[in-house]
C-alpha cells in the first residue's frame, strides 16, 4: 500500500504524487482513495480506489536513477514491437502504455520512431492512432526519466543520446 507523499506513476497520466488517502464519496460510493496529482499537470487530479485492483495495478513505483541508466544502456538492444493488424497493435500498445513495463515503453517509441521514418521516406503519414501511442509513450517515459533525473522534459532525449554515444564510444576500437 503507498503513503501520502509517495511519488508513483500512475499508467498513462504519468508521475504523481499521492497528496492524501482519503474516505470519499463519490458517485454514491463511500470509499478509501488514493488522490493523486500529476506532477506536470496541476489542473488535474485522480482519485484511485485503494481496494479497487485494476486500478490500483496501474500505480507503479517510479523508477530510480540506477534503473533509468540502465534502461537507456539497453535501448539498442530493446526489440521492435510492430503488429500488422491494427486491432490487434492497439490492444497490445494500450496494454504496453497501461502496465509499466518501460523496456516495453521504449520498444513501443523505437518501434514507431522506426515506422514514422519508414513512411516519411515512403511520402506518407503515420496513422493517427500510431502516432497518438508514440506521443503518450514519450511523453510518460520522458517525464519520468526527467523528474528523477532532476532535468527540463526537453533535455531527455539530448540527455539519451549523449549517453549513447558516449556507450559507443567506450566499445568502439580506437
Amino acid at each position: 500500500m503507498y503513503q501520502a507523499n509517495d511519488t508513483v506513476m500512475y499508467s498513462k497520466e504519468g508521475i504523481c504524487v499521492i497528496t492524501e488517502i482519503a474516505e470519499k464519496e463519490i458517485h454514491g460510493n463511500r470509499c478509501e482513495y488514493y488522490v493523486l496529482k500529476p506532477v506536470y499537470n496541476d489542473k488535474v487530479t485522480i482519485f484511485v480506489p485503494v481496494h479497487k485492483e485494476s486500478l490500483t495495478e496501474k500505480i507503479w513505483p517510479i523508477l530510480s536513477a540506477g534503473e533509468v541508466y540502465d534502461l537507456i544502456r539497453k535501448m539498442p538492444d530493446t526489440d521492435t514491437i510492430w503488429i500488422d493488424n491494427d486491432t490487434e497493435r492497439r490492444e497490445r500498445y494500450k496494454k504496453i502504455l497501461t502496465g509499466g513495463d518501460r523496456s516495453e515503453m521504449i520498444g513501443l517509441i523505437k518501434t514507431l520512431y522506426f515506422r514514422h521514418q519508414s513512411r516519411k521516406s515512403l511520402g506518407k503519414q503515420m496513422c493517427m492512432t500510431d502516432k497518438q501511442f508514440m506521443k503518450d509513450a514519450e511523453r510518460v517515459l520522458y517525464e519520468e526519466v526527467a523528474y528523477i533525473l532532476n532535468i527540463d522534459r526537453e533535455q531527455v532525449i539530448p540527455f539519451i543520446v549523449g549517453q549513447l554515444q558516449t556507450m559507443e564510444e567506450q566499445h568502439s576500437p580506437a
